[in-house]
């Protein structure tokens, strides 16, 4: 018993929280911040399936629903900044409530579109009442965890966008088969308010669930207290000291992770909102086959994140564990283009998705090695709000060409390309 006391004290001395405390705090923060997360990556992709019934309704061109499908992004970079800067004043709670009651509310208003113009400031709105929710979950896990446990806490929060999109394919082409002329409404109408409302429950449920800091816990014991403060604090003093937002947004690195996140982004979002779209150009016309395709790849996501992450927090490497995925994911989805067998371009597209899923979950580790304080609210936000514009590019850039050319694949080629650039300036960040 001496023994394992002073194992755990040598732990916690070096700036890492004992088992039992981490686990206490995985499975009291992490699975409902991973469900928030879901239910928000659901109302922001469902897009992508409600397209295939909703184009012809409201006389959505191809590029119009990719204009509608980014431009949420643009609300969302607009005002995330200031509200994780604006988190650090208020606390997560309030800033939780706020976001996620807005955004289900605005999300299941979706169903309300009757023309392009209304979807287009539909999806900005969303944009605006979601924003700083990612950010401000990444800032909220740095009060808890440790730098040496942070790759692991992020893989399962990032687990719930995989799954989300798992659930989203299946459950969304269901909703739009089966209710569809219910009540006069078609089938994309039902699937935008079905999904949407549930994100207003768990607005309500954040305000009775959500602990602002450790301190304010009452399910922490106070030695699990005093040993999560001495290892915040240890971690604190070991990280490179950006005192301030000023001092970040004024160091190379984090222009440098930015151009990274914004190329990973490109690649995520582009297979996120033209998947369906991908599958019903190989001849996959039923809806319910669609759904049931298009969660092939983000199974196979779930275990990359896992399984790279883990290997990632083993070795205490990042640098590798990004750039190696992204180069196999950015080839794969070149490969992709020119496979007129669909199983094949099918199982290139699995290997992409689960890849570029995984360099994702890795790298949102390595902002948080490198920053603190305000600087990580800033900072974080800021590294967010660039990568973002790729959410708003991509799908807007491969809705354009699909309309121009008739076809996906220079789309995709281009969609290559930055994965390969995020490849590279993750191999020449050699201090990571």
């Amino acid at each position: 018993m001496y023994q394992n006391t002073v194992e755990v004290e040598t732990i916690t001395s070096q700036g890492a929280i004992s088992d039992k405390t981490y686990n206490k705090l995985y499975w009291r923060l992490l699975p409902f911040l991973a469900l928030c997360y879901m239910f928000a990556y659901i109302d922001r992709i469902n897009m992508g399936f409600a397209k295939l019934q909703m184009q012809d309704a409201i006389n959505l061109s191809d590029a119009a629903y990719g204009l509608g499908a980014g431009i949420f992004f643009l609300g969302y970079v607009l005002f995330e900044i200031p509200s994780n800067l604006y988190l650090t004043k208020i606390g997560a709670k309030r800033t939780f409530v706020r976001i996620m009651i807005l955004w289900g509310l605005t999300s299941a208003s979706m169903m309300f579109v009757s023309s392009p113009t209304m979807f287009y400031i539909l999806r900005f709105l969303l944009g605006v009442f979601e924003a700083g929710f990612f950010p401000g979950v990444i800032f909220y896990l740095t009060l808890w965890f440790p730098v040496q446990r942070m790759a692991s806490a992020m893989a399962l929060l990032m687990l719930a966008a995989p799954i989300g999109s798992i659930i989203c394919g299946p459950l969304s082409t269901w909703l739009m088969t089966h209710f569809h002329g219910v009540n006069g409404l078609q089938g994309w109408q039902w699937m935008f308010m079905l999904e949407g409302l549930p994100c207003v429950l768990l607005g309500i449920w954040a305000w009775f669930y959500i602990i602002d800091k450790p301190e304010q816990a009452s399910w922490l014991t106070k030695e699990e207290k005093q040993e999560l403060a001495s290892s915040i604090s240890q971690k604190q003093q070991s990280v490179i000291n950006h005192a301030s937002f000023l001092t970040a947004i004024k160091t190379p690195l984090t222009y440098a992770l930015a151009i990274l996140y914004f190329c990973i982004m490109c690649g995520i979002y582009a297979i996120s909102f033209w998947l369906p779209t991908i599958l019903q150009s190989h001849g996959i016309t039923d809806l319910i086959d669609i759904g049931l395709y298009s969660a092939l790849p983000y199974i196979a996501a779930l275990f990359s994140m896992v399984i790279l992450s883990k290997s990632s927090d083993i070795h205490q490497e990042r640098r590798l564990h990004v750039a190696i995925p992204a180069l196999v994911a950015g080839l794969a989805l070149f490969a992709s283009n020119y496979m007129s067998n669909f199983f094949l371009a099918i199982l290139l597209l699995i290997i992409a998705t689960a890849l570029v899923w995984a360099a994702y979950t890795i790298f949102w580790s390595i902002p948080s090695k490198y920053m603190q304080g305000t600087a990580a609210a800033g900072g974080i936000a800021m590294i967010n709000t660039i990568g973002l514009f790729g959410g708003f590019l991509s799908p807007y850039v491969l809705g354009w060409i699909k309309q121009t050319t008739g076809s996906l694949t220079y789309g995709l080629i281009l969609m290559t390309v930055l994965l390969l650039i995020a490849s590279v300036i993750m191999f020449s960040q050699r201090k990571i």
